[in-house]
């Protein structure tokens, strides 16, 4: 089978953890950001001598063909070489050009042009606008070009973001200095499932956390944010109280409690419905994986009414927000 014909291959839950940023981007930016606009063009008329000092001095191996503003072909360097092997260098761009044109849309992601370099094996794309006229032209490396521009600009942002974190509690002086974020939960929203232990440990390495701390207060609070999904009537919320020395995590619902404390805490130990479980949830480690990634642990709970979970991690002298380095952020 031709390697441009294969289908994709499909993405399952393994790979999808393994998409990096650039291809993320790949589905977010449109043509229009990365393009290069106003290109330089040439009319059917031109004689094939002037095309070849035109690609000389700019540089290029092709360029649209447009007449009376529109998109009539492209003709390439390939093209050039034909009309020197017939000794037709006096011919016109019309005789050589190809006009049957495969284009794409300014308004089209990214993704959409990498689809069809794959599939034609083009060298370069004529971007259309919504009317028909020529809006640029892309090639690969205008891809290229323009996603490491964009990593770039949220890397920087990142670090800014980060440096102006990890100063917080040096620049605010008070007796006590505590940052709380609170976060929402909805009851059988598996599809936000993680997001509340995404934003606090994004906040962590912001602060200066070390990424060892950032990852067990994550995975503590993943835990719980679960149960909120799994297991409560009405959802509940996660606050996180983080002060220099210390981070507490308090996670409430309004029902239905659970049981027994006690067995709740034994590993393997659940009450999720087996629709959950053919999702792949409701294992009975939440609790016990909170417990191993904090210090302290306390669950106070009523059948038939609200849970209460207080999480405790203590940070070491070295581990202080107040003393973390900005270089400890990195992950």
């Amino acid at each position: 089978m031709d390697a441009a014909a294969r289908p994709a291959p499909e993405i399952s839950d393994g790979t999808a953890g393994q998409i990096t940023r650039a291809e993320e981007l790949a589905y977010e930016l449109k043509i229009a950001e990365v393009m290069t606009p106003d290109p330089r063009v040439v009319n059917p008329a031109t004689h094939m001598a002037d095309l070849m000092d035109l690609l000389r001095q700019a540089r290029i191996s092709g360029m649209p063909v447009v007449e009376a503003g529109r998109l009539v072909g492209v003709v390439s360097l390939e093209d050039l070489v034909r009309a020197m092997s017939d000794g037709h260098l006096n011919g016109v761009v019309a005789d050589y050009m190809t006009p049957q044109v495969v284009a794409v849309s300014a308004s089209d992601l990214v993704m959409e042009a990498l689809k069809v370099f794959t599939r034609t094996r083009l060298g370069r794309l004529p971007v259309l606008n919504p009317d028909g006229t020529l809006a640029g032209i892309l090639t690969k490396g205008d891809i290229t070009r323009g996603l490491l521009r964009t990593l770039q600009r949220e890397f920087q942002a990142e670090e800014v973001r980060r440096y102006r974190a990890s100063h917080l509690f040096e620049d605010i002086e008070s007796t006590r200095t505590s940052l709380i974020l609170r976060y929402m939960v909805q009851p059988q929203d598996f599809v936000r499932g993680g997001h509340a232990s995404s934003c606090l440990k994004r906040a962590l390495l912001r602060l200066g956390a070390s990424p060892l701390i950032a990852r067990r207060c994550a995975i503590a609070v993943y835990e719980a944010e679960m149960n909120l999904i799994i297991h409560t009537n009405g959802g509940g919320f996660i606050r996180a109280e983080i002060e220099p020395h210390r981070i507490l995590v308090k996670v409430v619902d309004d029902g239905p409690g659970i049981p027994d404390v006690t067995e709740a805490m034994r590993p393997g130990y659940s009450t999720a419905s087996a629709a959950v479980r053919e999702l792949g949830f409701g294992a009975g480690m939440g609790l016990p994986n909170i417990q191993r990634c904090v210090d302290k642990l306390y669950v106070k709970s009523t059948p038939g009414g609200s849970t209460q979970v207080e999480m405790h991690i203590n940070l070491q002298q070295a581990e202080s927000l107040r003393e973390a380095k900005f270089e400890a952020a990195r992950e």
